[in-house]
């Protein structure tokens, strides 16, 4: 017979509470947040009070060494000899209710678990408002459940409210009250069987457990025990992952602090840990990481506890850098450079996460220049969400794409890296065959109809028949009319009237286009040779041209048989996805890659092509908001964008010095970059961002915005704020207005020769 990896152990509850408490038992509250509805507390406290069994607990001896520490913020008199791996929500339902603590629920919120108890029914609820009113319920078990309750006192105090409401009691009634008081009084004796598994075991061998004798719940996983473990010995680690985590979830009021918060993910911190420890230790595999921190030689197998702080150390320094809001903020850039607007385009968290933690190595351990490095990874992160690289084993993909660059010590050698891999996913053959192939579905949801629509916002897209950006109708922070929808270019009823009724078939990807809800309804069931003269009426030829070929539709669609529609039009639709993919990997060229020298420029001085502001919206004299400092924004850009192009740094002063972006107030980099992109929308017009590339980058010590100005295809004119319109140019280091008159004879000489009326 072979030896038993556990033993049993039986205990009362009251001696698990007190466990608790004293900090013997690990209740990892801390583990993973409490997911049990109030509902199921209150069942588990109907079946002790009927003398139902409730399960046993799965505990784990810490087996880390006489240094351990004790479990969360409160001060413990002991160290935890156990873990719980399995039973958390029932012990922590337990020690909630009797010790009248609160717990923390996934959106990180804390709530205190009330049960109601009607006596005299021996009946259980959830405390609402009406147990509270009504006299015959004990508002809250705690109060009974405590050690230190008086049973007699409150027996007689809940008679008293019982007949202060009108209720008169019998003395059979008062009897069947004080032993149902008395009864749950006593649930700390009830007895409960705990399996105590041996500290010889791995972790590997204790999910094993787990995964055999409780088929329910939720599967432990190897960040699971190593949160576990950070709460033994880095606990504000724990809290920051913790955190971070809550407030990604709602935008901050915290003013200047800044907050994770954006409109990609919301990180849980399991997911925020596993992108630090690629980055500590450039490895995606969990399975050895667990022991490493542990301090275990994995040669003798035996706990070193120098070996423990030196492995700590590499962790503590990677969540700093994951956690850094430059960092996060700075990578979600690279999200809205790839095209992507928000979290209901992203498929798969995992490419999210995974393309961050090569951001990280990228931007802190080889310091890859920002703008070479938020273009390698936009790119990056559209062939990983397009391939579906990180879904089904993404465990392994991300292991593999970290070996490939653990030999990197250059910058150009991680941009060369990333740039191989791309070509080695996206084969001619991938662009011919896989990608139309795998638009050949009916979905509401996939990586190549979310890619498309990332194509659509690179390749400034507008609405199908509309002036409206596809880009700003995607972006939530834009805010743009919310008329548009998916429009089926067969309509369903026309399709019907053809013999075309299967749902898979009507409900095709390359079916459907965005439009605008009142051209939606005005073209019902038409079919398409009958509505598109109609929605095309007004739409100048060219512009209209290139308005269908972006959305993919070849010459003649309206007039094709429908299956031959669909198969044009995916093949289409893969040309669009290539070429937008395309223009970010042209992109670095298109806008000088080579990463701006700050010093030099500021060093040289304002000019015809450099502008310096303080602020974008702050009076630095007043202290205050003041439109003429955004005004005075506006004007510069346009200028540039009106003469040759040029360069705004915002957050230097006159003299060149720095002052940074802080004096502006913005509660993050995206919040400023956001009131950036709204002033100008509002005042040029969001066909000026054609020409407009702003980011952010250090300079002395400060971050500074960035604004590059390319020489615009178009006029710029700044809507005034006291009405009517203003054309702005640069001559020599100013920028100055001119009259109508001069404002004609320039456009003219300076436009009408570039055909752009």
């Amino acid at each position: 017979m072979s030896k038993t990896i556990f033993k049993g152990v039986d205990y009362d509850i009251g001696g698990l509470i007190n466990d608790i408490g004293r900090g013997r038992i690990a209740l990892p509250d801390i583990q993973r947040p409490f997911v049990w509805k109030n509902v199921l507390v209150r069942d588990l406290f109907d079946s002790m009070y009927r003398g139902y069994p409730i399960g046993y607990l799965l505990l784990w001896e810490n087996g880390v060494g006489e240094a351990h520490r004790a479990i969360g913020v409160g001060e413990k008199q002991d160290a935890p000899g156990l873990v719980i791996v399995d039973g958390q929500q029932r012990l922590t339902s337990l020690y909630a209710v009797f010790r009248g603590e609160k717990v923390v629920r996934e959106n990180f919120a804390s709530e205190r678990i009330r049960i109601a108890f009607n006596p005299l029914e021996e009946k259980f609820e959830v405390a609402t408002a009406a147990t509270e009113k009504d006299p015959r319920f004990v508002a809250d078990i705690s109060v009974i459940l405590s050690e230190e309750v008086g049973l007699i006192a409150f027996c007689r105090q809940f008679f008293d409210r019982l007949r202060g409401a009108g209720l008169e009691l019998t003395a059979e009634q008062e009897r069947a009250i004080e032993e149902s008081l008395t009864k749950l009084n006593k649930l700390s004796s009830f007895p409960l069987t705990a399996l105590q598994l041996s500290a010889d075991i791995g972790d590997e061998d204790v999910a094993e457990v787990f995964v055999r004798v409780n088929s329910k719940g939720k599967t432990l996983n190897q960040a699971d025990f190593i949160l576990t473990l950070m709460s033994v010995f880095w606990d504000e680690g724990r809290t920051a992952l913790e955190t971070f985590s809550r407030q990604a979830r709602q935008p901050s009021e915290s003013g200047n602090l800044g907050s994770p918060y954006q409109h990609f993910i919301k990180p849980m911190p399991d997911q925020l840990l596993r992108v630090a420890i690629s980055v500590a230790f450039e490895r995606a595999r969990l399975r050895s990481i667990y022991s490493v921190l542990r301090g275990k030689d994995l040669e003798t197998g035996k706990f070193d506890g120098e070996r423990r702080e030196q492995q700590f150390a590499l962790l503590k320094d990677a969540q700093q850098r994951t956690l850094n809001l430059r960092h996060w903020h700075g990578f979600m850039h690279c999200l809205k450079r790839a095209g992507f607007r928000s979290e209901r385009m992203i498929m798969g968290q995992n490419a999210l996460l995974n393309s961050y933690a090569l951001y990280l190595i990228g931007h802190t351990r080889l310091r890859v220049p920002d703008r070479a490095l938020r273009s390698a990874i936009a790119r990056w992160f559209f062939m990983a969400s397009l391939t579906g690289r990180y879904t089904g084993s993404s465990e392994t993909a991300l292991e593999s794409d970290l070996a490939m660059l653990r030999g990197v010590e250059t910058a150009e050698q991680f941009t060369a890296k990333l740039a191989e891999a791309e070509r080695i996913a996206l084969t001619d053959d991938f662009w011919s065959v896989t990608l139309p192939n795998d638009l050949a579905r009916a979905a509401t949801r996939s990586p190549s109809l979310f890619a498309f629509d990332a194509a659509l916002v690179i390749l400034e897209a507008p609405v199908l028949f509309s002036e409206t950006k596809v880009g700003d109708w995607l972006d939530p922070a834009v805010k743009p009319p919310k008329s548009i929808e998916r429009h089926h270019l067969f309509p369903k009823a026309f399709l019907q009237r053809q013999g075309v009724t299967r749902r898979q078939e009507v409900n095709q990807i390359a079916n459907q286009a965005y439009v605008e809800w009142q051209d939606n309804i005005a073209i019902s069931d038409q079919a398409p040779a009958e509505y598109l003269p109609a929605m095309s009426a007004g739409i100048a030829a060219d512009r209209l041209a290139l308005m269908l070929r972006l959305h993919a539709l070849p010459d003649g669609w309206e007039q094709l048989p429908y299956e031959e529609f669909l198969l044009r039009r995916r093949e289409e639709m893969a040309k669009i996805i290539r070429e937008a993919y395309e223009r970010l990997v042209s992109e670095p060229a298109r806008q000088d890659v080579a990463p701006l020298d700050i010093p030099a420029i500021i060093a040289a001085g304002e000019g015809d092509r450099v502008e310096y502001k303080s602020t974008l919206r702050i009076n630095l004299h007043t202290g205050q908001k003041d439109a003429r400092m955004e005004g005075a924004v506006v004007k510069a850009i346009a200028g540039f964008l009106n003469t040759h192009g040029g360069t705004l740094m915002i957050g230097v002063a006159d003299d060149g010095n720095p002052v940074g972006i802080d004096a502006d107030g913005f509660a993050s980099e995206d919040k400023m970059h956001l009131h950036l992109t709204n002033l100008v929308n509002d005042r040029l017009g969001p066909q000026a961002w054609t020409a407009i590339h702003a980011n952010f980058d250090d300079h002395e010590d400060v971050r500074v915005l960035v604004v590059r100005c390319e020489k615009a295809r178009s006029p710029a004119y700044v809507k005034e704020m006291k009405g009517g319109d203003a054309f702005y140019v640069r001559t020599g280091a100013a920028t100055v207005a001119l009259s109508t008159q001069e404002t004609v004879e320039y456009v003219k000489q300076r436009f009408a020769q570039r055909g752009v009326q």
